[in-house]
Formats: structure tokens, sequence, C-alpha cells
């Protein structure tokens, strides 16, 4: 009883000194936990402390950077102005040292002007001085030799013409041993020559094509409501179309004989369907284009055929079909190449010459007019370029080069091409230049259009009096369709020479389509 009593006691005072133990291990847990916490309370305000003071420091150098940018921007913009005043203070100086120069001009010219009045009085005087002594010494020479002044002219006259024919006599033996001894090469020579001296030349060109109608009610038709349709079918083809009181035709006029055929052709379906309206037109003009490609291939095809032509190149090919809607001073240009072709043959035949080259070379040698890029360039210029470029031969290439003398003949083909050209094209010197620089003019004035962004189609109708500029809409607004048509007629006024004036047309249309399905 009393070993469990003590083992109670026991268990009583290790319970009481165990809380004691533990109580003071909680409080000195306690007292660790408030010292860390101030610890990291006084942390967290050092902390806050300095951040504050880099974000002042930041702010600070913030704000000396803008006054340093703001600063330098001011000085930028006086140093701008003092460099114009100083520039305008020059040209006024200038301006001043120039007036002065041509003041102190104009008192030269005057002084030169009367100096060369006084050496003018005096050299007539002298021109009658001279007068009077020859006319002296030609009396003395009559009375000496016997013989007035015109029958010693005519005794004069008389000599030098025998002598003159002696000597040609001579030099046309001398000319005839030399021809027999190179009789052949010399002959040919001979003959092209003289080919090329009688060709003979006269032309008219074209710019107009006539649709004839059965009767004048489908003008009105052609026209449309407000004419809708007229602008329509001008806006696609890029043709100027003229309704005028001329009994059943309406007239096509344009510088591109393409553009006149398609809309020539889209207006004769438009009339036979029935169905007249803008988007009817937009369709048949697409449908007429891609039947006039597929017809200049096959022209071109059968042409070559024809003339037994064989190796071209497709594209050259297609060239020769393009000729068929091309006129060369009022001759169909395709009609004049075949013939030339045809010339050539039977020159070169006739020669010894090789036939199938002159053939090429005559069928070829107004290809340059077909293309319708780098229009600066002569046409036989051009047209060397493009058979050098499709690899023909260079007999054939120089014979293109040469048929208007732009370079040297090399070959004996190049001459039978320039004589057989003349011969069948017969277009006179003094007006080719003209045509072709209006051409040309028309051509510049719609590249000049087209090389602006946003532009879709342009058209130089009217004789180049009117420019039409068919732009995106998605890309150029209405009020981008201002600016355009003024840098336009400012870029074709500092650029390009024309007469009168040109009136340049911006048209922008918006199109917004649906299906119900």
């Amino acid at each position: 009883m009393d070993k469990i009593l003590y083992i109670l006691l026991g268990v009583a005072v290790g319970v009481v000194i165990g809380r004691f133990l533990l109580r003071n291990l909680l409080k000195k847990q306690e007292i660790a936990a408030q010292n860390k916490v101030k610890k990291i309370l006084k942390d967290a305000e050092n902390n806050a402390e300095i951040l504050r003071k880099n974000k002042l420091l930041e702010a600070k150098e913030k704000f000396l950077q803008m006054k340093s940018e703001h600063e330098s921007e001011v000085n930028a913009k006086n140093n701008t102005l003092n460099q114009r005043e100083n520039t305008i203070k020059q040209k006024e100086q200038s301006i001043n040292s120039k007036l002065e120069n041509v003041s102190r001009k104009e008192q030269e010219l005057d002084n030169t002007k009367k100096t060369l009045e006084k050496q003018i009085e005096v050299s007539i005087k002298k021109q009658e001085e001279v007068d009077a002594l020859k006319n002296q010494h030609v009396q003395q020479l009559e009375a000496i030799a016997g013989l007035s002044a015109e029958d010693a002219k005519n005794q004069l006259v008389d000599s030098l013409r025998e002598e003159a024919r002696s000597k040609a006599m001579i030099q046309i033996k001398d000319i005839v041993d030399e021809a027999k001894l190179t009789a052949s090469k010399e002959a040919k020579k001979v003959v092209i020559q003289t080919i090329q001296r009688t060709a003979t030349e006269s032309a008219i060109e074209n710019t107009v094509s006539i649709f004839n109608i059965e009767n004048d009610e489908i003008k009105g038709r052609v026209i449309g409501r407000e004419g809708r349709n007229i602008r329509a079918l001008e806006a696609a083809t890029g043709i100027e179309i003229i309704v005028d009181d001329t009994p059943e035709a309406i007239i096509l006029s344009g510088f591109d004989p393409v553009r006149r055929e398609i809309a020539r052709l889209a207006l004769h379906r438009l009339v036979t369907d029935g169905r007249i309206h803008p988007a009817r037109i937009e369709e048949v003009v697409a449908k007429t284009k891609k039947q006039i490609e597929d017809e200049i291939v096959e022209i071109g095809e059968r042409t070559v055929i024809d003339l037994g032509i064989h190796g071209l190149h497709p594209e050259l090919i297609r060239m020769v079909g393009r000729m068929r809607y091309r006129s060369s001073y009022g001759q169909n240009l395709l009609q004049h190449s075949r013939e030339v072709a045809n010339f050539c043959a039977t020159m070169a035949a006739e020669l010894g010459l090789n036939v199938k080259l002159a053939k090429r070379a005559g069928l070829l040698h107004d290809i340059g007019k077909v293309p319708d890029d780098n229009p600066e360039l002569p046409h036989a210029i051009l047209g060397m370029q493009l058979a050098e470029k499709y690899k023909e031969h260079p007999d054939v290439c120089n014979a293109i080069g040469a048929h208007h003398d732009e370079i040297e003949m090399t070959s004996m083909i190049s001459p039978i091409i320039q004589a057989c050209d003349a011969i069948s094209g017969a277009r006179p010197g003094a007006r080719r230049e003209v045509v072709e620089s209006y051409i040309r003019r028309l051509k510049e004035l719609e590249s000049l259009a087209l090389s602006y962004p946003g532009v879709e189609k342009t058209f130089a109708i009217q004789a180049g009096r009117e420019l039409r500029v068919v732009v995106e809409s998605e890309r150029i607004s209405d009020a981008a369709a201002e600016i355009l048509a003024t840098d336009i007629s400012n870029r074709i006024q500092t650029e390009m020479i024309y007469p009168g004036q040109i009136k340049v047309t911006v048209i922008r249309e918006t199109r917004s389509v649906s299906y119900a399905k």
C-alpha cells in the first residue's frame, strides 16, 4: 500500500515538474517568435525605404532624360530654322548677284551691238571697194585676152566637161575590170543597192473602227439609262464609244487595235443577244478577250505553216498573230510581213542566198511593233532583242535590227529585208516618227498612271486628251482618289510633253455581291 502511495506521489511530482518545464519552453518559444517578427518587420521597413529611394532616383533620371531630349529637340529645330534663314539669305544674295550680272550683260550686249553695227558699215564699204576693183580687173583681162567674161566661162566649161568625161570613162573601165574579178559578190551588192534605190513610198494610219447596226434604235440600248451601258463598255475595253448622228453606225476610237477589235466583237455579241446591262457587258468583254487571245495564237500558227517556217518559238508565234490587229500606216501589219517574207524568199533565191533565213527574217522584221513594253526603243531594235531572246539565227537578228539603219548591216540578208520592206510597206520617212511618237506618248501616259499602287487599269482616250484610271476600291478611298488624280496630273505636267491639256479621271467603284442559296 505504501509502495503504491509512493508511486502515485512520484507521478504527481513528475507531472508538476513536467508542466513547469513545458511552460518555460513555451515561453521561450513565444519570446523567440516575437523577436523574429520584430526582425522581419524591421527588414521590411528597410527594404521599403530602399525601394522608395530607388523609385525616386529613377523618376529623377527619367525627368532629366526627358528634359535633355526636349532641349535637344528644341536645339535641333532652332538649328533647322537658322539653316533655313541662312539658305534664304544665300538665295537672296545669289538672286541679287544674278540681277547684277544680267544688268551688266545687257550693258555689254548694247555695247557689242553698237560695235557690230560699226563693223558692218565698214565691211559694206570694203565690199563695195572690192567689187569695184574686181570689175576693173575683169575689164582689163577682157581687153588683154580679146574675149568677154561669158565667152571665157563657156570655153572653160567645155574644157572641163571633156576632161570629166574622159576621166569618168577611165573610172568606169576600172570598175568593170574590178567587177570581173569579183563578179559574184559585187553583182549581188549592185542588184541589192539598185532595188533599194527604186523602192516607192506612200501610206495612211487608221485609229477608228466602224460598227454597223441595223437601225438607230439600237443606239439608245447601247447608251443605256443615263449612259450607264456605254460607260461600262468604255471602262471594260478602254475604247471611246462615239454614238452620234451617223446613220446606222457606231464609231469605236482608240490607238490600240486589239482593244478596238475586242470592243467591236463584244458590241456585236451584245447587240445580237439583246441583253445589254453593265454586268452582262463585263461578262461578254471578258469572254471576248479570251477568244481574241486564242485567235491570235491560231492566226500565228496558221501563218508560219503557210509560209513553211519551222521551229519558231511559241511566244514569237503569238506575236505574229498579234500583227493581225495592228496596222502600219494604213496597211495590215500581218499582211505586210507576209508580203515581205515572200519577197525576201524570191529575192534570196535569185541571188543564191539562204531562202529559209530570208523568209524568216522577212516575217519577223516588224515584230518589235507588237509588244507593249519598252516603248522608248525603236521597233527594229526591240524586235532584234526579242529575236535574240528566243534564240533566232544571228543573221535574222541583224536583219531585223538593221532594216531601218539603227545598227550596221553584217549579212547579205539585211539589205534584202530593207528593200523588201520598202517595196511592200512604202512608208515615208518624214511621217514615220510622227505616228510612232504619238503611239509611244499614249502608252507612256498609261504606264505612268499604272505605276501608282492601287491602280487596276488605265486607258488613254480621245487621242490622248483624257486619261481614265480605274482603281481598286479596297485600297483607294474617295479622298485618296482625289489625291491620286492630282498627283498623276502634276506628274504628267513635269515628266511629259503634250499638246493642249489632259483630263485625268479616277474611277472608283464599290460592289457588294451576295448569293441566295
